[in-house]
């Protein structure tokens, strides 16, 4: 795990800590090709310099957003980001996370992605890579 990913997790409640644990382990595990880091102060995994999946406090748990993830077609994501391609989903318990429904989102993370990288370049349009 990145130095500066763990002193992140380090930083959260007991819960939440054991939540980004599982997540970053996961991530790190099926996504072994993605650079990681902290990004606008919070954990993120790249693959070819496009943000693709990372998570953060807030108020309602901790929330793991995928760049691209509305079109995942996964209920579960069900926080839909209202301009660009993002969807998210909660946790506030290990429990709550399903390890196979991960996998699954991770595998679509790398299957499907838009172009967050060259958003400015290309004048705020997004355009889909896969």
């Amino acid at each position: 795990m990145h130095p500066e990913i763990l002193k992140y997790n380090e930083q959260q409640e007991p819960a939440h800590k054991a939540v980004c644990d599982v997540l970053a382990q996961e991530i790190d595990k099926l996504l072994p090709e993605a650079e990681s880091k902290i990004w606008h102060a919070h954990p993120v995994w790249f693959l070819n310099g496009n943000p693709t999946v990372g998570y953060s406090k807030q108020k309602p748990g901790i929330r793991l957003m995928f760049w691209s993830g509305a079109d995942f077609e996964e209920p579960q994501l069900n926080i839909v980001g209202k301009k660009f391609k993002d969807a998210s989903v909660f946790f506030n318990q290990t429990a709550e996370i399903e390890k196979e429904a991960l996998r699954r989102w991770l595998k679509k993370a790398q299957e499907i992605q838009w172009d967050y990288k060259n958003l400015i370049r290309q004048k705020g349009r997004l355009e889909r890579l896969k």
